[in-house]
């Protein structure tokens, strides 16, 4: 997960370098050189996170990085995962729940990393803010032709998600390369154009601090003016902000929802209104599905720092990549066991299940399929992603422990808040099969 948040920016350029604070350790990679184009239909898919020099026009200097599971489709989906100021490719991969999830529905992963040293990405310069017009949204969709053509990728299904300046550039990307685009997905981020300066410099601290304000009109032209007479599709739009973001502040949300609903040409009053999680409140424009052309969620009282896991698998379910239509490739487990165990007070409980696989085959990539009893919710997780956090959950690995040999076992425990049943689940199912509770 992205590191601890901090208080209040102190400085422009602390604040920049702060906005989601300490780097996670760097994973070691390997590094790929770009395969002539007769020889990418045969490369083998990287089982980890790995390098690719060469890949196309690159004017700042990005790194780029690839994560491909093992078990892909002939044309697969790509998404394109971009990391918070101070961070890199390998921290967004190391600190998310993506690749776990690339692993169960086989599409790739692009992990574009920043090089200059605020490690925060270009989205206030004019270069960054027009199609084709140089600086780090060249160097992203250099990455996503070089993907598209060693994979096979699918070309109407790439997507963006990013965290933070990720997130930022997020509404960027959308806006520069709208016919790249199938969707997005911007945690805690602003809207295009929000930050943009002509003095050189990377922040703007109007809009960090929510005062810049505009129209949806005025909103929707600048997004149009990085494409000027385009005319064709645009990409669908997901949003994430915490109420008490103190360092992209709250109005900023509401600013992106004014401009992707001007954009995509739908009613700023929401379709449907719903509340998914405690503490959230989520709205649809221009329709009341999962693939609405914009869904926001806003979060009560959290902070800047407000990514956690399984909000990855809402995105996905947004992007339409979440098995709807497809196979999930994993093969079915075998014989399992469950060990749950349940530690309760007044109004809250901490469980923790051991899942043993009992069979003679590794289970490669796996997910927990139990009901929580009625009242019990879901307020924080480990070793697992969680989703829904009510009802009927499934608990999806963690990139660091997908597999099980056999005889061997896998721990993995949340935190819920009940309203008197504090009682463990009682059936549990992996990868489908029936488990043995203990």
């Amino acid at each position: 997960m992205p590191p601890t948040p901090h208080r209040r920016r102190t400085g422009p350029r602390t604040a920049l370098a702060a906005l989601l604070g300490a780097l996670l350790p760097l994973l070691a990679a390997l590094t790929l050189a770009a395969p002539p184009a007769e020889a990418r239909a045969r490369a083998v898919p990287p089982a980890t996170l790995t390098e690719v020099t060469g890949f196309g026009p690159n004017p700042s200097d990005l790194r780029m990085y690839v994560y491909v599971p093992r078990s892909i489709g002939p044309h697969p989906a790509v998404v394109v995962a971009v990391h918070w100021c101070g961070g890199s490719g390998s921290a967004m991969y190391s600190g998310t729940e993506w690749p776990a999830l690339a692993d169960r529905h086989g599409f790739v992963l692009v992990y574009p990393s920043v090089t200059r040293a605020s490690k925060c990405f270009d989205v206030s310069s004019p270069q960054a803010l027009r199609r084709d017009g140089g600086s780090d949204p060249v160097g992203i969709r250099s990455m996503v032709d070089w993907a598209t053509s060693a994979y096979a990728a699918d070309t109407d299904r790439i997507f963006v998600t990013g965290i933070s300046s990720g997130a930022m550039m997020t509404n960027v990307l959308l806006g520069d390369y709208p016919d790249v685009f199938a969707a997005g997905a911007a945690f805690s981020g602003v809207p295009f154009g929000c930050f943009a300066t002509t003095d050189g410099s990377e922040w703007n601290s109007a809009c960090s601090g929510g005062t810049l304000t505009r129209t949806p009109q005025q909103w929707g032209d600048l997004v149009r003016a990085a494409y000027p007479g385009y005319t064709g599709p645009r990409p669908r739009m997901q949003l994430w902000h915490g109420t008490e973001d103190d360092t992209l502040r709250y109005p900023n949300f509401g600013e992106e929802i004014e401009q992707w609903t001007n954009v995509l040409g739908v009613s700023q009053t929401p379709a449907a209104t719903d509340t998914p999680a405690a503490g959230w409140t989520r709205t649809r424009y221009g329709g009341t599905g999962d693939r609405a052309p914009v869904e926001a969620i806003s979060l009560q009282g959290v902070g800047h720092n407000l990514y956690s896991w399984g909000m990855a698998s809402r995105a996905l379910t947004f992007f339409g990549l979440d098995g709807d239509g497809g196979t999930d490739p994993r093969p079915p487990a075998g014989p399992c066991e469950v060990t749950a165990a349940v530690s309760t007070w007044s109004t809250g409980l901490t469980a923790s299940l051991t899942v043993t696989n009992t069979g003679t085959a590794p289970v490669n990539g796996w997910k927990l399929d139990f009901t929580l009893p009625a009242g019990q919710t879901i307020t924080n997780g480990w070793n697992a992603g969680y989703s829904p956090r009510t009802g009927a959950v499934t608990a999806a690995d963690a990139a660091y422990n997908a597999t099980i040999a056999p005889g061997a076992s896998v721990t993995l425990g949340y935190q819920a808040t009940h309203t008197g049943n504090s009682a463990a689940p009682t059936a549990f199912r992996l990868n489908g099969s029936a488990c043995t509770v203990r």
